[in-house]
C-alpha cells in the first residue's frame, strides 16, 4: 500500500528538500507541495467531494505556513478532514510545542533539520492512523492495508489448538521466501503465557514488554529488543513474567506493530487464544486475521464466540477472518466447508493434517525450524503460507526459493 503525502510549505526551496526526502520513505508518494494554509484546505475539500480514499493519507505542515498558524492550521484539518494524519515539521520541537501539536490534532512531530529515521517513524505512524480512521468511516477496503509489510495475525479458537505452530512456521516460510535484509519478524502477543521462546528455545533479555512506555520506537530501540534467531528469522518474544504483560497496552501494539511493518517485510504475530487490548489492537490493523480451530464441536463452537466477539466489538467482521483448520483426520466427522457454514469465515484451502509423531522431536528439542519438510504437516503449512502471499507457490515444497508471491 502506498502512502500518500501532501506537503504543506510555503517556502519553495525547503519544499523541494522536504519533497526529495519523503520520496525516499518506503512506499511513499509525495505530492505537489501546497503553498499556504488557504490552498490546503482548498484541496482537501475538492478532494473530499469524490471519495474518503482521495484524500492524502498524512499532510506535512512545515512551521511557517501561512496566512494561518501552522497550529490553527492543523486544528482546521483535523476537525474537518479526521481521515487525514498530520504531522508538523519545526525547528523548535521542544516538548512544549510536542504538547500544543497533539492538542491540536497533529499525529506527529519532527525537528529540523530533517532527519530520515524520525520522518518515516512519524509518517508511518500518521499514516498507519489514517488507516483506522478510514475504516471507522467506512473508507473503500483498499485503504484499509496499512504502509509497510503485510501483517498476518494468528489466533486460536481456544488454547491447544496450535495457533503459536502455525504462527512459527508461517513466520519461518516468509523469512525463507523473502530478501534477507528485510524479511518477516514472529511477534509473541501471547503476553499471559507466549511460548514463541520456547519453540524455538531462546533465552532473551529483551521482550516486547521492554517497548511499552517509550514514546518513539526508533529503529534503533527496536533492534535493541529483537531477538535475531539463526535461521535469519527476527523476534520480539513475550515477557517470561506474565505479569509484565498487563503494560503492553492497545497504543503500544499499535505503535508497536507500525514500528515493524516499516522495517520488515512481512510481520506475524501470534496473539495466542486470550483476547486483550493489545492482541485485538493487531486483529484489527493485520491484513490477513488468522483463526486456528481443530476440526471438532467444542474448538468450533470457540470460532464462533471470537468472531462474534470481534464483530461486536467492531474489530473485525467473521467474513473478514480466514479460519485454518489443524488436525485434520480421515475419521474427522467435521469438514472444513462445515466450519465455514457454522462460523460465517472464509476457511483457507491449505488443511494441516494430524499427525503429532512428525512434531513432537523438533517440538521437545525446541527446534520447530528442524520440522522434516518432507513432512505432511510441515508441508501443509508452507502450502498455507503460499496460500497467504508469503511465499511463491512452487517453493513451498521443497522449503526453498528466494521469491515471495504477491499479495492478492
Amino acid at each position: 500500500m502506498t502512502t500518500r503525502i501532501l506537503p504543506a510549505v510555503g517556502d519553495p526551496d525547503t519544499a523541494r528538500s522536504l519533497i526529495t526526502l519523503l520520496s525516499q520513505l518506503p512506499d511513499s508518494e509525495p505530492l505537489r507541495s501546497v503553498p499556504d494554509s488557504s490552498t490546503l484546505l482548498d484541496t482537501l475539500a475538492a478532494l473530499t467531494h469524490e471519495t474518503v480514499g482521495d484524500l492524502p493519507d498524512v499532510v506535512v505542515v512545515h512551521e511557517g505556513i501561512g496566512p494561518l498558524p501552522a497550529l490553527e492550521l492543523i486544528r482546521e484539518v483535523a476537525l474537518r478532514f479526521p481521515a487525514v494524519g498530520v504531522v508538523l515539521v519545526s525547528a523548535d520541537a521542544t516538548a512544549g510545542l510536542y504538547s500544543a501539536a497533539m492538542d491540536a490534532g497533529a499525529r506527529g512531530l519532527v525537528g529540523l533539520p530533517l532527519a530520515y529515521d524520525e520522518l518515516a517513524a512519524r509518517v508511518a505512524a500518521a499514516a498507519q492512523w489514517a488507516v483506522g480512521m478510514r475504516r471507522h468511516l467506512g473508507a473503500e477496503q483498499q485503504a484499509v492495508s496499512g504502509p509497510g509489510g503485510q501483517i498476518i495475525t494468528v489466533s486460536g479458537a481456544k488454547g491447544g489448538v496450535g495457533a503459536t505452530l502455525v504462527a512459527t512456521q508461517l513466520a519461518l516460510a516468509a523469512q525463507t521466501a523473502g530478501p534477507p535484509e528485510r524479511g518477516a519478524i514472529l511477534v509473541d502477543l501471547d503476553l499471559l503465557c507466549g511460548d514463541v521462546g520456547s519453540y524455538f528455545d531462546v533465552q532473551f533479555r529483551r521482550s516486547v514488554a521492554d517497548l511499552a512506555g517509550i514514546a518513539d520506537i526508533s529503529p534503533q530501540v527496536l533492534a535493541e529488543a529483537v531477538f535475531a534467531h539463526d535461521t535469519g528469522l527476527s523476534m520480539l518474544i513475550a515477557p517470561a513474567e506474565g505479569e509484565r504483560g498487563e503494560d503492553v497496552t492497545d497504543a503500544t501494539a499499535r505503535q508497536l506493530l507500525t514500528a515493524v511493518r516499516s522495517r520488515y517485510d512481512v510481520v506475524v504475530v501470534d496473539c495466542g487464544c486470550q483476547m486483550n487490548s493489545a492482541n485485538a489492537a493487531a486483529v484489527e490493523m493485520a491484513d490477513t486475521a488468522v483463526l486456528v480451530t481443530t476440526p471438532d464441536v467444542i474448538s468450533v463452537r470457540a470460532v464462533n464466540r471470537m468472531v462474534r466477539m470481534w464483530d461486536r466489538l467492531r474489530i473485525r467482521k467473521a467474513s473478514e477472518t480466514l479460519t485454518v483448520v489443524n488436525r485434520l483426520g480421515r475419521t474427522s466427522h467435521i469438514q472444513p466447508q462445515l466450519i465455514s457454514r457454522i462460523t460465517g469465515t472464509q476457511v483457507a484451502r491449505s488443511v494441516i493434517p494430524a499427525n503429532f509423531r512428525e512434531l513432537q522431536e523438533a517440538m521437545d528439542a525446541g527446534r520447530i525450524q528442524d520440522l522434516d519438510p518432507r513432512g505432511p504437516v510441515r508441508r501443509a503449512m508452507w502450502s498455507l503460507a503460499a496460500e497467504l502471499g508469503l511465499t511463491a507457490a512452487e517453493s513451498t515444497a521443497a522449503g526453498g526459493g528466494r521469491r515471495r508471491g504477491r499479495r492478492g
